[in-house]
Parts: structure tokens; sequence; C-alpha cells
């Protein structure tokens, strides 16, 4: 897989990697955790959600300022590490006040900010050697497949901890009981009846008092989620660890001899220009929405403005080019997040509780695996190139494999209980799965003469965003809107294949956009804005984030069919004003 590439690829990789897997322990029931814990609405869940994916990315501009101004990526992305993993321990630590947790949330995005940008800017000046530059687009899609192999796991890793410690009080898991519950104990409720059968189902015996059923539940329910988040600190350890002994085979980048510095000095009104435009944008969202959401947009249309006025004529081009492509993928990344806001609160609200034991493979992360296994044996064995040690490899894993997903069929009752977390690690396995894949066909163009440009690879990416959304819609066509339910559960639940479908075409969307944006930024960004234009990309990347709300906002304003059309108009916009401009943007990859 690394062949041919340069070894510091594989400690990125694997540094990466760790990091993930902490990360998308947490997302994974980020969402939940503050429903249950702090007995949160959905939209002010997901107010929160949106400021803290925000802020992961908008505080790379800061890493990527100081990695710039100091020429120490390493060592920025070293102090990175350390910050997370403090913020992870904080968070981690059972019954903490919402205030705490928020403070560790700032800490977890404040060291994602130091780290996360960086480390794509040294993965890229890994390929500044000309005999390296010819594979960077796959390096890219390789370095962003370990990011999802770490996020494969995460929800299994904190389902299983949550469910451990319900276990040792007595407890399984119901995804309706945590609503209930909380409305229960703000007020009681008028009709227990549906709280009551839940009771008793989850504690195998008859409850009597369902307040402190409740209380206790809940609690217990939300301390299972601050030990899942110990697991996402002890992933920062390990990434901690990989980087501390082999960090040293990442390149040093130096200061290129006679390059300008990020200064004021010979253009002072651009700071000006920049914060005023920030201030105004500001005020306008304001009208809309309010102060802080106008004031984290206004600080991406501030840096956008004052790095334009900071490049100089030759590096004008490209710094437009990088901010047009910034624009665009703000409304990729408000749409495809919504996999853990509303596309969470539609599998745990909306879809099918329990399901039959072929479906429950997918669910089990045990079968799934062992599925992949012998997956990944038909591949070896139908390979033209495949050696016969690697057919013979390629047969047992598809006997072992088979035979052990079968063993692992066969013990599974008519109807299987599914968890609505376990819906994030379809993501992550398709990425993994599909990279390889849309490499090759990445190669197969190439080779013809034929591979779309990296501007291109994200158009393309927009549309196939807006079709993942179009299954959504579908599947909503007849469902009660959550504003109708009143927070009672739904009587209609559809099949949990219609997410799974939604996620695969969005997970094909974010290959074809997401590794290609970063390989676009390496390529394109001027050297002296490296790390910036790194730190650019994840602005953009923030101020989709920040309009995450707008799902979690209309979650109950709107029939659920409108909400998703929402995000196929956003991406289908984005992808026409991208080809309307292709020209501009492929003369900026050739200069």
């Amino acid at each position: 897989m690394f062949k041919n590439h340069p070894k510091g690829l594989i400690v990125a990789f694997f540094t990466n990697m760790g990091e993930r897997f902490g990360f998308y322990t947490m997302m994974a029931c980020l969402a939940f955790f503050l429903q249950a814990r702090y007995g949160l609405s959905a939209d002010k869940a997901g107010d929160y959600y949106s400021w803290f994916y925000f802020l992961i990315y908008a505080l790379a501009l800061l890493g990527g300022f100081i990695a710039d101004k100091t020429q120490n990526y390493k060592g920025t992305i070293f102090i990175g590490i350390i910050t997370m993993l403090g913020g992870y321990v904080l968070m981690s630590i059972p019954r903490l006040g919402l205030t705490v947790s928020l403070i560790a949330l700032l800490i977890i995005a404040l060291g994602n900010g130091l780290f996360k940008g960086n480390l794509q800017a040294v993965v890229g000046q890994l390929y500044d050697d000309p005999k390296y530059t010819p594979l960077r687009d796959s390096a890219f899609s390789l370095f962003y497949m370990g990011i999802n192999i770490g996020a494969f796991f995460a929800p299994s890793a904190a389902n299983g901890i949550r469910n451990w410690f319900l276990g040792t009080h007595g407890y399984t898991y119901d995804a309706d009981l945590p609503a209930l519950c909380n409305s229960h104990l703000v007020q009681p409720l008028a009709d227990t009846t549906k709280l009551q059968e839940l009771a008793n189902k989850v504690s195998s015996a008859t409850v009597t008092d369902l307040s402190a059923f409740a209380k206790d539940y809940m609690d217990v329910f939300s301390t299972g989620y601050h030990y899942a988040f110990g697991i996402a600190a002890a992933a920062m350890v390990i990434s901690f660890l990989v980087y501390f002994f082999f960090g040293k085979i990442l390149p040093n980048k130096q200061k290129v001899a006679g390059a300008k510095t990020i200064t004021l000095q010979e253009k002072p009104w651009a700071l000006p220009i920049a914060l005023g435009s920030a201030v105004i944008f500001a005020l306008i969202i304001y009208l809309v929405r309010d102060l802080l959401t106008g004031s984290a947009l206004g600080l991406f249309v501030g840096f956008v403005i004052w790095i334009v006025l900071m490049s100089s004529k030759e590096e004008k081009p490209r710094v437009s080019a990088l901010v047009v492509v910034f624009i665009v993928v703000i409304f990729f990344w408000m749409s495809f997040h919504q996999n853990g806001l509303t596309q969470s609160f539609f599998a745990r609200d909306y879809t099918a509780k329990e399901v039959d034991p072929f479906t429950f493979i997918f669910f089990d992360l045990k079968a799934f695996l062992s599925l992949i296994g012998a997956g990944i044996g038909v591949v070896l064995m139908l390979r033209k190139n495949s050696q016969t040690l690697q057919k013979m490899i390629g047969a047992g894993l598809i006997i072992f494999g088979g035979l052990l997903t079968y063993n692992f069929y066969s013990r599974y009752q008519p109807s299987n209980q599914i968890e609505p977390e376990i819906f994030q690690h379809f993501n992550p396995i398709f990425i993994v799965i599909l990279t390889p894949v849309i490499v090759g066909l990445f190669a197969y163009w190439r080779k013809r003469g034929k591979e779309p440009s990296a501007p291109r690879k994200i158009g393309i990416g927009m549309i196939l965003a807006a079709l993942g959304f179009v299954v959504m819609l579908l599947a909503s066509l007849k469902l009660t809107s959550p504003a109708s339910l009143n927070g009672m559960p739904t009587p209609t639940r559809v099949s949990p294949y219609w997410l799974i479908n939604s996620y695969f075409v969005l997970t094909v969307a974010e290959l074809f956009l997401s590794p290609m944006g970063l390989a676009f930024v390496a390529k394109v960004a001027p050297s002296r804005f490296q790390g910036l234009m790194q730190g650019g990309w994840l602005a953009a990347t923030a101020a989709g984030n920040k309009l995450l709300f707008v799902g979690s906002l209309m979650w109950t304003r709107v029939e659920l069919w409108q909400l998703w059309l929402i995000f196929v108009v956003c991406c289908l916009a984005s992808a026409a004003f991208i080809f309307s401009i292709m020209k501009r943007l492929e003369r900026a990859t050739q200069g």
C-alpha cells in the first residue's frame, strides 16, 4: 500500500489514525451525550455540537499561523497532541457540569487546531521532492484512509463501554429511553405507559418508582459515555507514542531563502479592511441568526479578504483559486457532517430498532470484520497480477472469514437490537473499502489521459453528495415530522438500509472531494502560506460545520423530506458554481 511512498507517510498515517479513533469515539455519541446528561433539546444540543465542530477546524488557522511563523510544524503538532490528550482526560471525568464539559471540548478543539492542518501540511511537504510529486494525490487518499480506519472502530468502542457500564448496574440499552426519562424528570408524563414498558424491559423487572428509575438510568447512561471518552484519551496516548518515537522521519521545513514573511508593513491597510468586512458580515448574519454565529462566520470572511490582500501579484491567482474552493466546500461539510447530527437523530428516532440476522451482520463488529476479511480474500483471488502465495492467502481468508461470519450469523436471534451510534461506522469503513477502488479508478483514467483535475473531482463530489441526500428525502416522504411526535417515539420506522445507502453515496462523494481538496491545497498554496492555507481549508470546513445548526434548527420546524431537500439544493448549487469557473481553477493547478 505504501510502496514507492516516503517512509514519513507511514508515521503520519498511524499518528493520525490514533487521533481520529479518539476523536470519532467521542463524536459517535457527543450529541446523544449532551441530550442525555444535560437534558438539552435537539436544537440546543445541535448548537453546541456545531460550535465544537466549528472550533475543531477554525482553530487550525491559529495552528497554521504559528507553524508558518515559526517554521516549526513538527513542534506545533506535538503540542497539539498533548493538548488534546488533556481535553479528553477532562471529558472522561464523570458528573461534570455543562460548563466544565464545554471547557474540555474547547481544549480538544485547540489541540486539534495545532495538530490537524499542520500534519496535513507536513504530508504535503513529503511530496515536494520531484520523485514523489506524481504520488501526491494517492498519498492524500492513503492518509485519508488512515483517518477512517481509526474512525471505523470508534462507534463500537463508545457503545461497548457505555453498554458495559449499564450492565454493571443491571440495565440494558434502549434508544427511546433517554428522551422519555428526561421528559419525565422535567415534568412527570401524563401517560407513562411507554416509559413503564421500556423501564421494565431494560431492568428485566417491574419498576415501581418511575421517577427514581429515570434519574438512576440517566446517571448511569451518561456516566458510561464519560468512560467512553476515556477510550479517546487512551487513543491519544498511542498517537503520542508513535509521533514521539518516529516523528524524526518527517521533514523539517526550513525557511526559504529570500521568502517574505507574513507582515503588515507593506500593506498596513489590509488588516483593517479584513476586520471591517468580518464585522459587517457578522452583523448581517446577526439579523438572521445571532451574533455569535455571525462572528464565527465573519472570521472566515475576514481571513479570506486578508489572505487575498496580503498575497503578491504572482501568488494572487493561486490564492484566489483556493478561496473559491474553500467557499464551495463550506456547503459540502454543512451537509456531510449531518451524519453526526440530524442523520443520527434519524437513526435513533426513525430507523428500525431491531433487524433480521443478515442485516445484523453489518452492525456486529466481529461479524462485519469477518465478512470484510472474506471480501479481501475474494479480491486477492481475482486480481490479475496476484501471485500463487497471494491466491492461497486469499482462499484462506475466504474460507476462514466465511466460516467465522456464518458462525456469528447462526447465533443471532430472529430479531436483533441495533444501536443508532453504530451507524457512524459505515462512513469510515466505506472509506477504507472504497479508497483503493477510487484510487484505482483515477489511475485508470490517468493512464488514458482522461483523469479529471482536482477541481473537477470536487465538483463531481458535490453532485454525488446531493444524490446522497436524495436517498434520505425518499426515505422520509411518509414519515411524521419530529414536531408532530411531541417527544414520543415514532409509530413508523424505516429500514436501516436507507441510511446505509445514503452513507455509501456520501462516502463516494467524500472521496472525490476531501482527499482531492487536501492535495489541491498542498499543490496550489504558495510556499510561505502552506500551513495557513491548510488552515484555510480547515477554516472553510469550520464554517460549514458552524452551519450544521441549520439541520438541528429545522429538525422540529419542517417536514423531514423538506429538511433533506435543503441539503440537496445547497450541494447542487455549489456544484453548478464550481463548474462555471472550472477553467480558472484548472489554470491555477498548472501554474
